[in-house]
């Protein structure tokens, strides 16, 4: 049960950089926050990601509120650099981070929320969930998966293509997580490496003439969708060649229309080059499987000895939050940021978008806002 008699100003669910980043900037404003961590140490998610991660927007953008990424980490910062990052980031606001403490479920009460947790409930006036975009791996439900007679496994559990040298991989999904798998399995010496994916995707290169791809998505960020698309696309053709002949057609204009809608562009760390090589190889959709088969779109059926499933996340908030009527139908907050849902005041959500921006940078903005949000009415509560 919860202790009535202890009540913290704000709760922050989550230990990665949306929590940490909103802990920090809440005690620049001199604002007492707890963060609660379900694994034993922050950055859980981090720690779990494939070896050979990196950012993929540039370092002197992707710094949190009040702490810089250091220079040694170079300008594409590595897995294992953020997570030094992240524990030095911690350090450095002496944040009080509670870790093995899980939330299963954020209910009102009459003086603001209770966290019910089987460690012990925790109450506090206010409550920022930062649980993680890649929360909660998600699989397709293919027919036949479960009668799949070779090795199946979603990127999650992928670390590096070592255990796969010589054998034949399929990865599903062309986003920046399979393209980065496809080539770090073609590296590692697997015998054959085939990309399938659903919709072509859009291919840009991190960085163009020593300017980071990041730093036009954000110089574009307030100009229309459609604007956008017409100042890239010359860019975009110059500078990555066409790969229709190795089987991946050209997406066409709407790079930006189509980050817009969360499908974001695929930055090249050597998928073009393995392509073009014939390391890796794109093939059309997987739509099933069929024994030691698995069946495409296109009518056509291979047997690769591995299916990796790079088919993204969910953000896993029902359980915690969707009795509470602020998701929507995708599961996502219908408030983001400083802004609360009119039926749950003073619970607010970070790190839930992916812009084309940067994540890490938008994670510092919408955490500093937040954090100016809730000076403001937790001043006003004060007797």
């Amino acid at each position: 049960m919860a202790d009535d008699s202890v009540r913290h100003p704000v709760a922050v669910i989550g230990a990665g950089p949306a929590g940490l980043a909103t802990a920090a900037a809440l005690r620049a404003r001199g604002v007492p926050s707890m963060v609660l961590e379900r694994e034993t140490e922050l950055a859980a998610s981090w720690r779990g990601h494939y070896d050979r991660l990196h950012l993929h927007t540039v370092r002197w953008l992707s710094h949190l509120p009040g702490y810089r990424i250091p220079r040694q980490e170079g300008p594409w910062v590595s897995r294992d650099g953020v997570i030094r990052y992240l524990e030095r980031y911690a350090a450095h606001h002496e944040l009080e981070v509670r870790t093995g403490v899980r939330v299963d479920r954020v209910e009102r009460d009459d003086r603001g929320w209770t966290l019910r947790s089987p460690t012990g409930d925790v109450r506090a006036t206010a409550v920022v969930v930062a649980t993680g975009y890649n929360h909660s791996p998600l699989q397709p439900n293919w027919p036949g998966r479960e009668h799949f007679t070779g090795q199946l496994l979603h990127a999650r559990d992928y670390r590096n293509g070592g255990p796969y040298r010589g054998r034949d991989v399929l990865v599903v999904g062309a986003g920046n997580t399979g393209a980065e798998i496809a080539v770090d399995l073609a590296e590692h010496g697997a015998s054959r490496v085939r990309l399938a994916f659903r919709t072509p995707p859009y291919i840009l290169r991190r960085s163009q003439f020593g300017i980071p791809t990041q730093l036009t998505a954000v110089l574009l960020r307030h100009v229309p969708a459609v604007v956008a698309d017409r100042l890239a696309e010359p860019v975009r053709k110059m500078s990555v060649p066409r790969l229709h002949h190795k089987g991946l057609p050209d997406p066409g204009p709407g790079v930006y229309s189509r980050a817009a809608r969360g499908e974001i562009p695929v930055l090249d760390v050597g998928v073009v080059d393995a392509i073009l090589a014939g390391r890796v190889e794109p093939v059309p959709a997987l739509i099933g499987f069929d024994g030691a088969k698995v069946c495409l779109v296109d009518g056509t059926a291979i047997d690769p000895d591995v299916v990796v499933v790079a088919t993204g996340y969910r953000r896993g908030l029902e359980p915690l939050v969707g009795h509470l009527g602020v998701l929507d139908g995708l599961g996502l907050p219908l408030a983001h940021g400083a802004r609360t849902h009119h039926a749950a005041p003073h619970l607010h959500f970070l790190g839930y978008t992916n812009p084309a921006s940067g994540m890490f940078r938008e994670i510092a903005i919408d955490a500093r806002r937040i954090a100016a949000a809730l000076r403001r009415s937790l001043t006003r509560r004060t007797p």
